[in-house]
């Protein structure tokens, strides 16, 4: 029958612990069980013995792993254990773990005080043995110091007792998570480390386990857990599958409310100087947003940093050219009309440019009078253009005779008819900027007809005669 806070368990309970759960019990004497996530544990013997009273508790891990802290005692025949299927590990004051590996093997890890491990072959041994065999007995158990571990194979051989690995480095853990999708912590990776183990708790002394753990690398993933403060504690396993110093870190989860999404500029963008908006999508029940933009990514540098906007929009016209980043959160109005903030949203970068030049009129060479017409201009490497044409008496570009863009910087056309014409282009540089037109140049396109000294035939007008 599933078990709930504040229950009394009987002597030969079994506890059988899912994914995602934890269970702490206490024992008559003050120490405190700790079953994690996926374990199997009967509570074999819990009695009082004698006139003196000792307590006697032997437990029976059959999967799984747990975690006891067993108070300091003046009592000589306090007996406390923890049995699997290769091992007995006895206990006096101290602070220890035991697990069991699918694979059938027993670690044992000390924290405070001494354990004692002895292999379960050697049991039977009684009072009535030889002394050679008491002696094989005693050989059977290892004395554990605070800070050693070891494991006990399958075949029941008892490892020696080496030290613990260090504690993982959680100082990199933010103080305040804001993800509402994953709780996801990272640490690094540390040399003799083979995989790591991690448990999420309400409170400091691990009675409260959300949330539990194996992973083959410091990138720890949990399913989301509500608004609140919290504490993770992370132990490397070594290549003997001993779990080490654990290391522990508080940490608070502020998802809401929850932050707005970027719209405007895409990731990357490049604006033009004194042009311009930051844009970012609304939430439902916000009173008010919060935008800042940095020069750096850790928002150490900040220029500008408005903080109760009524519409997720920011001009930016007033920035310098350089790169930035930019990050909002949204603001909820409490009672006492002080703002409760959300957490930012992930930053995005952009870029600040000035536009290109415009092209000046005289930047532009043209060969023209002739049948064909070659321009040509500066142009700085990356750049494209777009040229538009139009006729002579069409200043406003209002009916484009041809409108291309250019990879280089000259355009030549030789299926032109005869007139003259307005040309104009515009810069389009590789940070996506564009320059404004440039001023029009007009161009003549000849019709191959000319007098006798060479001079184009031109009509009473002025326009050259076309070619039949």
């Amino acid at each position: 029958a599933p078990v709930a806070k504040g229950n009394k368990l009987d002597e030969g309970t079994a506890l059988q612990v899912g994914p995602d759960a934890f269970v702490s019990v206490r024992l008559a004497d003050g120490t405190v069980v700790r079953v994690q996530a996926q374990s199997e544990l009967q509570l074999r013997q819990l009695r009082r013995r004698g006139r003196a009273g000792s307590v006697q508790s032997v437990l029976e891990m059959r999967s799984g792993a747990v975690e006891a802290s067993v108070p300091p005692s003046a009592e000589a025949f306090r007996r406390m254990e923890i049995r699997t299927p290769l091992a007995v590990t006895s206990v006096r004051g101290t602070r220890f773990s035991v697990a069991l590996a699918e694979s059938g093997q027993t670690t044992a890890s000390v924290l405070n005080g001494s354990v004692a491990v002895q292999s379960r072959r050697d049991e039977g041994v009684g009072a009535s043995a030889s002394s050679a065999s008491s002696s094989a007995q005693a050989s059977a158990i290892s004395m554990l110091a605070p800070g050693q571990g070891l494991a006990v194979a399958t075949d029941g051989t008892v490892g020696a007792p080496r030290a613990l690995i260090a504690a993982p480095d959680t100082s990199g853990i933010p103080a305040t998570l804001g993800d509402a999708s994953i709780l996801a912590l990272n640490v690094p990776t540390q040399p003799g480390a083979t995989a790591y183990v991690a448990q999420v708790a309400q409170d400091a002394d691990f009675t409260q386990v959300l949330r539990h753990g194996s992973f083959a690398d410091g990138q720890l993933r949990w399913k989301a857990l509500d608004d609140g403060r919290y504490y993770v504690s992370v132990r490397a396993v070594d290549d003997a599958g001993i779990e080490g110093l654990p290391a522990v870190q508080p940490f608070t989860i502020k998802t809401r409310p929850v932050a707005p999404l970027h719209q405007l500029p895409a990731p990357g963008t490049t604006l033009a100087t004194g042009a311009g908006e930051l844009r970012c999508t609304s939430v439902p029940g916000v009173r008010w947003y919060r935008v800042q933009v940095a020069t750096d990514a850790q928002f150490t540098a900040l220029v500008k940093d408005e903080q109760r906007l009524s519409e997720c929009r920011l001009p930016v016209t007033d920035l310098p050219a350089g790169r930035y980043f930019w990050r909002m959160a949204s603001l909820l109005q409490i009672p006492d009309g002080q703002a409760d903030q959300g957490p930012f949203a992930p930053s995005q970068a952009f870029t600040v440019a000035d536009r290109p030049a415009t092209l000046s009129a005289q930047s532009l060479r043209a060969q023209d009078g002739d049948t064909t017409v070659r321009l040509n201009w500066q142009g700085q490497p990356g750049q494209r253009f777009r040229l538009q044409l139009a006729s002579a008496n069409d200043a406003a570009f209002d009916k484009i005779t041809l409108d291309t863009t250019l990879d280089r910087a000259e355009w030549t056309a030789s299926d032109l008819p005869a007139g003259e014409y307005l040309v104009r282009i515009q810069v389009l540089d590789p940070s996506g900027l564009q320059s404004e037109f440039s001023p029009p140049r007009q161009i003549r396109v000849g019709s191959g007809i000319s007098t006798g000294s060479g001079l184009p035939v031109s009509t009473s007008s002025g326009q050259p005669v076309g070619r039949p």
